[in-house]
């Protein structure tokens, strides 16, 4: 069934395939490494007895073994569940969801402890619908931010699919995490593409631009938050960065000024936004330019639709099903993304989370047009816009912000309200005012909007 990914993985040879940090020192494995150690893996499932439709839990990185895990899985149509240490107070209760019969845990050196499960009773019906195909499988959970983390199964076979059309080779820095729908898209467009994943020991400015420079990184998909972060930090300039030519960004929306900023800095690289879901995969589009928060989706594989302001997506990659909440598909297969867009002609602007919207006495405001403005304020290094109960208006608009250096609270709202009286409606001028000093974003580097 997958026989074409793997013949293609053999036919690129010596080929780096990946870069990865360990606790000794970085390390570098060829295609071919990548291959004789799934191999080395699918001898050790057989000889467990894992095989077709069994649930293993893979904690690691995409270092040389762990990835060759994720592939050995694939070819023994068995059931990965990647995961990763930054989220381990929710393992169990993945594990349990997941119905997971085995655990390989891969430590800073790439070394691996195997605990059996066993038993396990199996009684999810969404699993029961994947054996039912003789499928590999792929369980992704979400981030959790609110309640129990959504375990959500795939077809493996179905998202390799996506990767059969040959694309170009090249060097990409893998920011995304081993257990997110983007990262597992990164990797599997690099190597069917011949290509070379660089992976990091830390994902902060410095150590980014660092690898970019001293491995001539050509693509680097991130996120906007993390963006944001680079643009402050002031290293880009004491780097050659000159091999970067595509810088892709995504999980959540770009506000404007931090997407005039990165254009301005980097000029000859293209900024292109993605779109994708844990429940559909990473769908293929292009941004209007490199300067433009609209976006127009190829719609390889996939359809999308707009409902009421609502982006609908029904694509080949989408999910069979969540295995712990009921499915959000309509009868035709349709899936309601609860993003809400702006339309113009083929092209669409992601607004945010219909969720995250903010109802001010009938007038919306989506945190992100605010907090693009509020970003360019003098020394603000980050800032979180969400909603607040008023008993007048419903809602009010709060902001929580980090400074790059201190200033007293009365001070800088007394600043805040003059820099936005000219650029913001006064219904989106923010009435509650914070300064924190913790980071308010998680280990995916995606926002938190949520009121502590």
């Amino acid at each position: 069934m997958n026989d074409w990914f793997f013949e293609r993985l053999k036919s690129f040879g010596e080929d780096k395939a990946l870069v990865y940090p360990t606790a000794s020192g970085e390390r570098v494995a060829s295609y071919r490494d990548l291959l004789e150690a799934k191999e080395r893996f699918g001898a050790e499932l057989g000889q467990r007895g894992i095989g077709a439709g069994d649930v293993v839990a893979v904690e690691g990185a995409f270092t040389l073994s762990a990835t060759a895990l994720i592939l050995a899985l694939i070819e023994a149509q068995a059931v990965a569940l990647p995961m990763v240490r930054e989220m381990r107070a929710q393992r169990d209760a993945c594990l349990g969801v997941a119905e997971a019969e085995w655990l390989f845990e891969f430590d800073e050196e790439d070394n691996r402890t195997v605990t059996d499960l066993r038993p396990v009773h199996r009684t999810n019906k969404t699993l029961e619908k994947l054996r039912e195909r003789k499928s590999p499988g792929l369980v992704i959970f979400s981030s959790g931010s609110t309640g129990q983390p959504k375990g959500i199964l795939h077809d493996f076979a179905q998202i390799l699919k996506k990767f059969e059309k040959v694309r170009q080779k090249k060097v990409t820095l893998c920011f995304l995490l081993f257990d997110h729908i983007g990262g597992v898209d990164t990797l599997l467009s690099t190597l069917t593409s011949g290509g070379t994943l660089v992976t990091v020991a830390r994902r902060d400015p410095a150590t980014v631009v660092e690898t970019i420079e001293r491995h001539r990184v050509h693509t680097l998909p991130t996120s906007p938050t993390f963006l944001n972060l680079l643009l402050i930090s002031g290293l880009v300039e004491k780097h050659d960065l000159s091999s970067l030519r595509v810088i892709a960004y995504g999980t959540e929306p770009m506000p404007a000024g931090t997407l005039a900023r990165l254009h301005a800095t980097f000029p000859e690289v293209a900024l292109v936004q993605t779109y994708g879901m844990s429940e559909v995969g990473v769908l293929r589009s292009r941004s209007k330019d490199s300067n433009s928060p609209w976006i127009e989706f190829s719609q390889e594989g996939f359809q999308v639709d707009v409902r009421d302001g609502i982006l609908w997506v029904k694509a080949e990659t989408a999910m069979l099903g969540y295995l712990n909440a009921p499915d959000l598909f309509d009868e035709d297969g349709w899936l309601n993304t609860q993003d809400a867009v702006e339309v113009d002609g083929p092209y669409f602007r992601i607004l945010g989370r219909k969720t995250d919207l903010i109802n001010v006495g009938g007038q919306k405001v989506y945190p992100t047009e605010v907090e693009g403005c509020l970003l360019e304020m003098p020394n603000v290094r980050d800032v979180s816009v969400f909603g607040k109960p008023n008993p007048m208006t419903g809602q009010m608009v709060a902001a929580r912000f980090n400074l790059i250096e201190p200033e007293p609270l009365a001070e800088f709202k007394v600043r805040m309200f003059a820099f936005c009286r000219s650029r913001l409606a006064a219904y989106q001028i923010p009435r509650a005012v914070e300064i924190i000093t913790e980071d308010q974003f998680g280990a995916r580097f995606k926002k938190s909007r949520r009121e502590h």
